[in-house]
């Protein structure tokens, strides 16, 4: 299970991030300073904080540079009630990988959180389904030993597909984890690419098993 820290000086905002937290299957431990989160960091190897940026005692930017010291492939989401471009460069400077500002919704900052554990969580991994191989690494996907070229966005669909694989999505968790939190558009994209892909798949297009009326899933069972 995935090891996730929300640091925050308000019990409240770090009590609903732990809620959603614990229904997506992640283990959600808690610190109300940057103080207590760089000794919480030195204990536990987390897989992702969350960074509130105003703090009292030390604030989330002195945080994140301290604790990437003791983790440096950690991720980080900064938190805070500014939405200047200046406060997110230079978070982005430290090395967070996202910002979100307040007051924002959980579910916005779940997706963002799965969709930057998800990316690397498939960094240097191949996968393969019978004669259909898929080489997250490279980017590369061969049905036969012949490689196929896909569209970006369809690798992306494809890969979500394939770590989720057996697990139904809908088409709205596909928008979010695919397309961006932020994309504005509608089911048909999604069905569309769903579509495209297939055929490039060839005699492996029914790996991608329609869910009427939800969504899709990437059904293989060895």
């Amino acid at each position: 299970m995935m090891k996730i820290l929300i640091v925050d000086d308000e019990p409240r905002i770090r009590q609903v991030v732990k809620e959603y937290g614990i229904v997506n299957n992640y283990q959600i431990d808690e610190a109300g300073d940057g103080i207590e989160a760089i000794e919480k960091c030195k204990m536990v190897k987390y897989d992702l904080v969350i960074l509130d940026i105003m703090m009292p005692k030390m604030d989330g930017i002195e945080a994140a540079k301290n604790i990437k010291e003791y983790n440096k492939n950690i991720s980080i989401i900064m938190l805070s009630a500014k939405g200047e471009e200046y406060d997110k460069l230079l978070g982005f400077g430290i090395g967070a990988d996202d910002y979100v500002t307040k007051p924002f919704s959980p579910k916005e900052l779940m997706a963002r959180i799965n969709a930057i554990l998800n990316r690397n969580n498939v960094k240097h991994k191949m996968y393969t389904f019978d004669g259909l191989n898929i080489d997250m690494t490279s980017r590369e996907v061969y049905v036969d030993d012949s490689i196929v070229k896909l569209s970006p966005k369809e690798y992306d669909l494809l890969f979500y597909l394939v770590i989720n694989k057996n697990i139904a999505l809908s088409r709205e968790n596909l928008l979010i984890n695919v397309w961006g939190y932020d994309f504005f558009g509608d089911d048909r994209t999604v069905d569309t690419h769903i579509k495209t892909l297939r055929c490039n798949l060839d005699k492996y297009r029914d790996f991608i098993v329609t869910l009427r009326g939800m969504g899709y899933k990437f059904e293989y069972k060895a």
